[in-house]
């Protein structure tokens, strides 16, 4: 029989950031974001327990709106967290699967009355779950992978799925492994050789700004290329890529992000087809070096059934997942019977939707091997430590994902901008994953372009923080990100 869970109080800490040099994607480019602790209070059984996640909330991920600026766009963000919040504050449920579920349905409901988009609406609803999470393992004594092998947040998945009805998330799983290899994230304005950095834009914190330097510094083998969706951008770019990591990674494999910029398949495929008869390419299609192309069409358009007859007409059509098209439970299996190969995992898109959409994949793998590859990738959204990027590490290590995309680390300066007291605590309770630098401030640890997950997966959900008054004090200031 489960214990009763009880959702008391939830409150907020808030930190901006600033980034060490721009991060160019799509149509944004991000010099800094708030990034929103949030904790919640409850009981289990009649146990209390705590829990915290974190979440930055980045411009134009959660909407591609380019007509509003970001100072439009927070307040939507910041009210789609409040009111998963009022959702779930003081209720009791049978489960976390059960407060979840009726979570996400309310929000469902709600974001259709305002006209959100439903990325934007489960933004809200997957930093609470996150934080239900965390609280839940911390009463009950359970790590992560424990608690999802032994099924203790109570997750159906056939109510999802119907393919999984009557298994649990134990029989779909693998296990975690010991660390993951990192995909380190080329962005559209990345300096390439640090000759391409001018001298007024050097950074001085003893981290590598040029691809080259990264590549020779944590000893990268994976990396995730975006592209803009212009061919007299993109091929000199490609070329120039290429080169480098020809040089410093010979046995390198890649992603191509194609970061929502095509209105149809046709469109996209001729952009492919011109990469490829690029001499200068010719690198970048060797065999097994491509993983997948990630998100080519907007997702306005990108699961739309005329995809289906396009792709079907696409012979030599590479792998593609969908990215920011998933902002729906249902939306994987769109995209799978439109002739797309899986989609992407990102803990701002829900931890358990997650979980359950990795399940199905390996269903698939198992009963329909020959018409795959099957995939589901990890990709980031410049997540930090000590708590979003633990969170992470935790969920990817269970879905048992190889290589997962990795920026944070390399466009914010580690834990710098914490409190030295906090970033002492962090490397002492995760010395696998962080160390002090040098220069005097803790910095993830990336060796042979891999990333551990032991201590993430030892803690309650990623981060082993005791939820003091004292420690929360140490993340940021009280309250939302102000929207005025």
């Amino acid at each position: 029989m489960s214990l009763p869970f009880r959702i008391g109080s939830l409150s907020f800490r808030t930190r901006w950031m600033k980034t060490r040099f721009p991060f160019k994607y799509g149509i944004a480019s991000m010099t800094e974001l708030p990034h929103v602790f949030g904790v919640a209070e409850g009981s289990l059984g009649g146990a209390p327990w705590c829990g915290l996640a974190s979440e930055g909330l980045p411009p134009k991920w959660f909407t591609k709106n380019p007509d509003t600026c970001f100072e439009e766009d927070l307040p939507a963000m910041v009210e789609s967290i409040r009111h998963a919040c009022d959702l779930v504050e003081n209720s009791a449920h049978e489960s976390v699967f059960a407060a979840w579920r009726s979570l996400h349905e309310e929000q469902d409901r709600w974001a259709r009355e305002k006209g959100y988009p439903p990325l934007l609406a489960h933004l809200g609803t997957a930093l609470v779950e996150r934080m239900l999470i965390d609280g839940y393992c911390r009463g009950a004594g359970l790590s992560f992978p424990e608690a999802v092998g032994t099924n203790s947040f109570g997750i159906d998945l056939g109510c999802l799925h119907p393919e999984l009805a009557g298994t649990e998330p134990g029989e779909w799983l693998a296990g975690p492994g010991e660390s993951i290899v990192v995909r380190h994230t080329v962005g559209l304005g990345d300096p390439l050789r640090a000759g391409d950095i001018p001298e007024d834009e050097g950074i001085d914190d003893g981290l590598p700004h040029a691809l080259l330097e990264a590549i020779r510094h944590y000893g990268l083998t994976h990396f995730k290329i975006k592209v803009c969706g212009s061919l007299e951008v993109d091929v000199p770019r490609l070329k120039d890529v290429a080169a480098v990591l020809s040089e410093a990674s010979p046995g390198f494999r890649y992603t191509l992000d194609g970061n929502e910029q095509f209105r149809d398949i046709a469109t996209f495929r001729e952009h492919w087809e011109a990469y490829r008869a690029e001499p200068g390419l010719a690198v970048l299609f060797e065999s097994d070096r491509l993983l997948f192309v990630e998100q080519p069409l907007h997702r306005d358009v990108a699961l739309a059934e005329s995809v289906r007859d396009e792709l079907a007409a696409w012979d030599e059509a590479p792998s593609m997942i969908i990215d920011e098209s998933d902002g729906e439970l249902d939306c994987m299996r769109r995209a799978l019977a439109l002739g797309y190969r899986g989609t992407s995992h990102k803990n701002c898109k829900g931890v358990i939707k997650g979980l359950a959409n990795r399940c199905l994949i390996e269903w698939y793998r198992r009963q329909q091997p020959e018409e795959g590859p099957w995939l589901m990738s990890g990709e980031d959204l410049a997540n930090v430590g000590p708590v979003a990027l633990l969170n992470d590490l935790a969920a990817m290590a269970v879905f048992g994902i190889g290589d997962v995309e990795r920026n944070g680390h390399h466009y914010f300066a580690g834990l710098s901008m914490f409190p030295g007291e906090l970033q002492k605590m962090v490397c002492e309770r995760h010395p696998d994953l962080y160390e002090m630098r040098p220069e005097g401030y803790a910095s993830l640890r990336i060796e042979g372009g891999r990333v551990s997950t032991r201590s993430p997966g030892e803690a309650p959900f990623g981060h082993g923080l005791d939820l003091t008054p004292e420690t929360l004090a140490l993340l940021g200031d009280e309250g939302l990100p102000a929207t005025t």
